[in-house]
């Protein structure tokens, strides 16, 4: 292999493994974005649970507003 080929070839290897990496990387925070998103569905379904209960039993008068 002449020197020329053998440069470039670490440079390929060299790119391929920051290429590596940074998939890795983005791999583990795709894995804790998706863990968020979980749990704030999770928050949210009890949220709007809450929210239903409290707008069911909330009592609101049959009045004409204040303008009319």
């Amino acid at each position: 292999m002449d020197n020329e080929t053998e440069k470039r070839l670490v440079a390929i290897e060299t790119k391929l493994a920051y290429m590596e990496d940074f998939i890795q990387k983005l791999q583990e925070v795709a894995v804790e974005n998706q863990r968020t998103i979980e749990i704030l569905r999770q928050e949210n379904q009890i949220l709007s649970g809450r929210i239903q209960d409290l707008s069911e039993n909330l009592e609101i008068p049959n009045r004409k507003p204040p303008h009319y």
